[in-house]
């Protein structure tokens, strides 16, 4: 990731998007290694999956509240984590990850619930490939050479990866009402490409994507948009932000 300075906030209303279907939850997790088929996976990661819960977390890495794995380390051997952990799910909770609220599931039943956490409660820690250990790719821009996380074209050619294409796409859907086509910056919200240069991080980025802010009219996009989505017009607007890639619809 590259350096930079102070986070900016993102923030403003969204029109139009009443009325909207919501899109098919889908993992954002990092590992692949579990099971798919419904038959094999386990009635608690099944249960899951159809509730909400994958808007927000992933089995291995961060996205708005923690990973699942990492839920299931810190309460492993803990008496009363069951019940700890079916409460948070059920009642609401905020403070033992930080500051964003994580809201009540009263239309989850006790024993869903249960399955849900004791699914958890099975999971291992493993290492997404973030922070200082991840590959970096560089760009050279103007004669001066530009860093990011994420690859922006494929390999060995001018085209941009399928990813950074569909953040283009869904930026260019919905984002530009408020925060300016291409990424240019808008009437209603701030530049998000100024903003990622002033600091904001991928996890940042998501953060208030998924949950939004509400005192500055920015609705969350949870339901909507699946975290892998929002992480692609995260890499598009960092690709626009470093300009590796300019206005216009990128070659793909």
């Amino acid at each position: 990731m590259k350096i930079r300075s102070i986070p900016t906030i993102i923030g403003a209303g969204v029109i139009g998007v009443a009325g909207m279907a919501l899109v098919t939850m889908a993992s954002y997790a990092a590992d692949t290694s579990g099971t798919t088929t419904a038959a094999a996976m386990p009635k608690g990661e099944m249960l899951a999956k159809g509730s909400d819960c994958f808007s927000c977390h992933a089995i291995n890495q961060k996205i708005v509240g923690p990973a699942f794995n990492a839920v299931a380390a810190k309460f492993a051997g803990k008496s009363g984590a069951e019940t700890t952990l079916s409460d948070a799910i059920m009642k609401g909770h905020v403070g033992t990850w930080g500051n964003v609220p994580m809201p009540a599931h009263p239309q989850l039943s006790a024993a869903d619930t249960k399955e849900i956490v004791s699914w958890i409660l099975t999971l291992k820690t493993t290492t997404a490939a973030t922070g200082a250990g991840a590959k970096k790719y560089t760009y050279t821009v103007k004669g001066k050479t530009v860093s990011t996380d994420f690859p922006i074209f494929q390999p060995g050619t001018q085209k941009v990866t399928k990813s950074v294409f569909t953040g283009y796409e869904q930026y260019n859907s919905y984002c530009f009402r408020c925060h300016g086509a291409d990424a240019v910056g808008g009437s209603y919200a701030p530049n998000l490409r100024r903003s990622l240069n002033n600091g904001m991080s991928e996890s940042k980025f998501l953060s208030i994507a998924m949950t939004g802010k509400k005192s500055k009219g920015m609705p969350s996009w949870a339901g909507f948009f699946t975290p892998a989505q929002i992480q692609s017009i995260y890499q598009y607007v960092d690709a626009r932000a470093v300009a590796v890639v300019s206005e216009g619809t990128p070659k793909h």
